[in-house]
């Protein structure tokens, strides 16, 4: 049987805020993709920060060992970029392309990533990416199989709100009847930019649609694999760059290949599951830098889980901020490696819900070293209980789980605060926003 086919759909801070997980947003392309594959609704990012997740998600390992660990167009850069997927594809006969963003390398690194075609105008990563799919159509005959990196940015913020990224005006949604996420208040100025992020939704749900119209038509459908994630969360305070699951839970959807249709997985997974899983499902070999777990035995109904836990970090966003991460299907276990003790405001994307919260005080709460949350009784971690007595014998397994992973991975945070490189662009952890002017590390 020929190698299959491999789409990577993916967005800009969508985190699971899409129909298929339930929620009353119009997204009907994926809903019908869900339907005719597999939704994992226990999904995570490996950091709730742009490059760094999807480096770990390309490369297969935790940003820090990646050597990402901050924004590529910020100066950071991964130690090897011939560890990204693309090149192990590349190697096993796979024709790649690039249509849109892809965000883990800028400059001339692109170029070492392993792509063989790399359209220049990320703002029309559909059209390209039907035009690509058109002339596959037409080259079956050759037998090469391609992966298509197909990346949008509708549901990314530009300034304060969503734009779409080619300068036409500000999406926006009807904020009468709009619900916003459960860990932020519920009023006007809410209401209203969730149904911004609704209404770019919609918009990155039609590109979708675009593409998978795209695919059926061409008659490439069956033997394709499509994989379709984010980053990680939504550009909301406690979201993105956030350690909860509302910073690092994510969609993720396949289909195709071998994948059951219409089915539901609650196994816990991570990003970097993904590498592994797709080496074991082509019968490649698996690099050695590689530190997921194959997913394919919970895929095939072989195993309920193929994880215990999953680990999830921030270093650098905009800002430094040092934090770390341990889930298990219970505990969630976050720690902080700075003593600031109070929210980094430069790390959260500016919103009319950012200054709706700076207006009473936002950036005088308090934020705790060590967060443990009982996810049973606390789904949305607001009870902390580290320090508690009933919950002690939890905190010593996940601060040991966090400690020994740190260890596995050879974490930086370990030796002590992590420098950025020479170049980086930084803001102050003590600014307002990430549109600040950065100092550029000498």
């Amino acid at each position: 049987m020929p190698l299959p086919n491999i789409i990577y759909l993916h967005s800009h801070d969508t985190g699971r805020y899409i129909s298929p997980y339930g929620h009353a947003i119009e997204t009907p392309n994926l809903q019908k993709l869900a339907e005719g594959g597999l939704l994992f609704r226990q999904a995570f990012c490996a950091a709730p920060t742009c490059s760094p997740s999807r480096a770990a998600l390309l490369t297969g390992q935790a940003p820090h060992s990646a050597g990402l660990i901050g924004l590529a167009h910020r100066g950071f850069r991964l130690n090897d970029p011939t560890q990204h997927l693309a090149t192990t594809l590349s190697n096993a006969g796979y024709h790649c392309a690039l249509a849109g963003v892809q965000h883990v390398a800028a400059g001339e690194d692109i170029q070492k990533l392993g792509y063989h075609t790399i359209f220049e105008n990320k703002n029309c990563a559909e059209q390209n990416a039907v035009e690509f799919l058109n002339h596959a159509s037409h080259t079956k005959g050759s037998r090469q199989p391609f992966f298509l990196d197909i990346g949008f940015n509708e549901t990314h913020r530009t300034g304060s709100h969503f734009n779409r990224e080619n300068g036409a005006p500000v999406q926006r949604g009807d904020g009468k009847y709009s619900g916003v996420p459960l860990h932020l208040p519920d009023n006007e100025t809410t209401r209203a930019d969730f149904a911004d992020y609704a209404a770019s939704a919609k918009t990155l749900d039609e590109k979708y649609g675009q593409v998978l119209e795209a695919l059926e038509r061409n008659g490439l459908s069956e033997n394709t694999l499509v994989i379709c994630t984010t980053d990680h969360g939504l550009a909301f305070p406690g979201m993105k760059c956030s350690l909860t699951d509302r910073g690092i839970g994510v969609l993720f959807i396949l289909r195709g290949a071998g994948i059951p249709q219409g089915k539901i997985c609650d196994s816990l997974m991570s990003q970097i599951d993904i590498y592994p899983t797709l080496c074991e499902l082509l019968e490649i070999e698996k690099p050695n830098w590689l530190q997921g777990q194959s997913l394919w035995p919970v895929i095939q109904g072989q195993a309920r889980e193929v994880n215990d836990a999953i680990f999830a970090e921030v270093t650098y966003h905009a800002a430094y901020e040092p934090q770390r991460c341990v889930r298990t299907p219970r505990w969630k276990y976050i720690r902080r490696f700075d003593e600031r003790g109070k929210v980094v405001l430069p790390n959260c994307d500016d919103s009319p819900t950012k200054a709706w919260l700076l207006e009473r005080g936002w950036a005088n709460r308090p934020l705790p070293q060590e967060q443990l949350f009982d996810l049973w009784f606390d789904p949305q971690e607001m009870n902390n209980l580290a320090g508690k007595k009933e919950a002690a014998n939890a905190l010593d397994e996940m601060r040991w789980r966090l400690d020994n992973w740190m260890e596995s991975t050879n974490d930086p945070l370990l030796q002590g605060p992590v420098a950025p490189p020479r170049g980086a662009q930084i803001n102050d952890p003590d600014g307002q926003s990430p549109n600040e002017t950065p100092r550029t590390i000498e």
